[in-house]
């Protein structure tokens, strides 16, 4: 993609009232998504994510909310944990198993 004369962005991290500032400008309807996008060195795609996560939060828009997202997250985290527990527990087994022969 760089070239086509894209730069890639480094990957920032921004605080949840500074998106729901950036949202509240979006709805209140004075400046598009690109505008407010572009008023402060944002990328269109991350506000719009950000406009569509906070009306699903607000109820206006099916899909998971913020809170269903973390907990998603956790539990595939934990999940992913567990599975690798099971395969040493297995790995154990069977190096024992064959041990005791």
């Amino acid at each position: 993609m760089e070239s086509m004369g894209k730069k890639k962005r480094p990957r920032l991290s921004f605080t949840p009232e500074f998106k729901a500032e950036i949202v509240e400008l979006c709805q209140r309807g004075d400046r598009s998504i690109g505008q407010v996008a572009k008023d402060f060195d944002l990328t269109e795609t991350a506000v719009r994510d950000w406009v569509r996560q906070a009306e699903v939060d607000a109820g206006v828009r099916d899909g998971l909310t913020s809170s269903e997202r973390e907990e998603l997250a956790a539990l595939r985290r934990e999940n992913r944990r567990l599975r690798e527990d099971v395969d040493i527990l297995k790995r154990a087994t069977a190096f024992f198993a064959k041990e005791t022969r």
